[in-house]
């Protein structure tokens, strides 16, 4: 619930970027104390929507928070923790807006300008080329039922 709070702020509230990282750390805090270590002690799988890549290409590449001070909140809120896998659904920006511009509420995020979202896409793929063995690159430009199938493939060879 904390977590969620704190996004809804990030998601809402203008701020500084460096602010925004904090609060994307600490909510990310929150979720790895309280879901995802606890799942994970379980046995239980975890499938996260986002996660400090996210912070790298957002609030690193989107932002300009220098990628040592991101890389110091990641090795605090989880040093020993890192995805086995990433997926990274790689779209070019124009097709992203087409997609979204049926959205009437869109998010602070959302509202940014183009060249924000070039920022954050380069962002991800740089950290995918530094990271190849953890991230596989699904182009999400394509139908529904190809990126299903590219997906389908890349999970089903792990």
């Amino acid at each position: 619930p904390l977590g969620e709070a704190l996004r809804e702020i990030l998601l809402n509230q203008p701020m500084h970027p460096e602010t925004e990282a904090l609060l994307m750390f600490a909510a990310r805090c929150e979720h790895v104390k309280q879901v995802i270590q606890p799942a994970l002690q379980r046995g239980t799988w975890v499938i996260s929507d986002r996660f400090s890549d996210a912070s790298f290409a957002y609030q690193g590449g989107g932002r300009g928070v220098p990628v040592t001070k991101l890389e110091q909140l990641e090795s605090w809120v989880h040093a020993e923790l890192q995805p086995d896998l990433t997926l990274l659904f790689d779209i070019p920006i124009e097709v992203a807006r087409q997609r979204l511009a049926n959205n009437l509420t869109l998010d602070r995020f959302e509202q940014e300008k183009g060249q924000f979202f070039e920022n954050v896409r380069s962002a991800y793929l740089a950290r995918s080329q530094k990271n190849p063995a953890r991230f596989a690159v699904i182009a999400a430009e394509k139908t529904p039922e190809e990126v299903k199938a590219n997906l389908e493939k890349t999970i089903s060879s792990i």
